[in-house]
């Protein structure tokens, strides 16, 4: 199994990042405008793009801390696999560790994959420090996957 791995630092609160990952007005303000369904543990949000879409069921979310999904509907690279972010206060900044865990291989649709969670992240941090982030459509394309 290999994973997806990033870390961003973000001039807003644990709080508010931990918003802007378990609401839907959150979650559509960075990722996609097309966002939809039970961000609540146990519930499941739909996420759709241009070209597709998946499902992620909420496993768990600690406020101000942790939040992880399981992917259950969408590209078959990515069913059964778990998004997860942590989050802690480092003086003045939230440190973001985020990992999309449990590829069965490094097949190239995870370089795309590795390179738009780094833009969608970056979307996150400028939500969360300007209340308007960059999400699909809106966001950088960088290839035929979008």
């Amino acid at each position: 199994m290999v994973d997806i791995l990033h870390r961003i630092g973000v001039t807003a609160s644990p709080e508010d990042v931990y918003a802007a990952l378990t609401t839907v007005e959150g979650l559509a303000g960075w990722w996609t405008e097309d966002t939809a369904g039970d961000p609540a543990p146990g519930g499941v949000v739909r996420f759709r793009f241009p070209p597709g879409g998946f499902d992620m069921k909420v496993l768990e979310a600690r406020p101000a801390e942790h939040v992880r999904w399981e992917v259950v509907e969408g590209p078959e690279e990515w069913i059964g696999t778990q998004v997860v972010f942590e989050l802690a206060q480092e003086d003045d900044w939230t440190i973001v560790l985020f990992r999309h865990e449990g590829w069965r291989e490094p097949v190239e649709f995870m370089h795309h994959c590795s390179t738009k969670w780094a833009v969608y992240l970056m979307s996150l941090k400028k939500l969360a420090e300007t209340g308007a982030g960059e999400p699909s459509p809106r966001d950088v394309r960088i290839g035929n996957w979008h």
